[in-house]
């Protein structure tokens, strides 16, 4: 079901960017998974040899709307320990992270992924990054706009500091980018995100102002 307060009338129209967005998003994820299909297997097969579990961690997350969906991520720590320690939210020394976990997140590779997330609809390229359901509940009217475009793989919060800015800026960020998107924006935003993949800022935490394996306290 939709979350409320979203708008109705956006919603009716679909997620921003409509069919172009789509289109886009199609044409870029279905070339990169065939390509890249070799490494994620290869990926997998390290992921498993490194620590026992599967190799891909599934979480739900909330996407268009407030529609959940099932996010998918090479698991990076060992497995079940996302559910001790701070959950969800991992810093650069955390003991939970595997040894391959920590190059996967050092080069954001274990976001790959994903690109299943986008040929199967429930992602985009460039979008507000997908979050839990709890802290969606905890949106106000205007934060519910962040839920007007599919979330994305990347987003215009994360090339402008990611887990260095508090996340009540990072919706802002995001609700920005909802309403000045345009297709030149989202090459800004994927031309920016080599650039910080590059320079492996702020690769650790998910989530700095929400502990994504627990719910604040009252």
């Amino acid at each position: 079901m939709p979350a409320d307060g979203v708008g109705s009338s956006r919603l009716g129209r679909g997620p921003v960017g409509g069919r172009v967005k789509r289109a886009i998003d199609l044409g870029v994820a279905v070339p990169l998974a065939i390509v890249t299909a070799p490494v994620m297997a290869g990926i997998a097969a390290w992921i498993s040899s490194d620590s026992p579990g599967s190799p891909i961690f599934r979480q739900q997350r909330i996407g268009y709307g407030g529609t959940p969906f099932t996010l998918l991520k090479f698991r990076t720590l060992h497995t079940g320990s996302e559910h001790a320690g701070t959950g969800h939210r991992v810093g650069a020394t955390d003991r939970r992270v595997t040894k391959a976990g920590r190059i996967l997140r050092a080069t954001s590779l274990d976001e790959l992924p994903q690109l299943w997330n986008v040929i199967r609809g429930d992602m985009s390229v460039v979008g507000p990054r997908p979050t839990v359901g709890w802290q969606v509940e905890q949106y106000t009217p205007h934060q519910r706009r962040r839920l007007l475009a599919r979330p994305g793989i990347t987003g215009l919060a994360q090339v402008r500091g990611r887990n260095s800015i508090p996340w009540s800026q990072r919706i802002e960020i995001d609700i920005e980018y909802v309403e000045r998107w345009s297709l030149r924006l989202d090459l800004e935003v994927l031309a920016q995100t080599v650039r910080v993949i590059l320079g492996r800022r702020d690769t650790h935490t998910e989530a700095p102002a929400f502990d994504l394996g627990r719910r604040p306290s009252a």
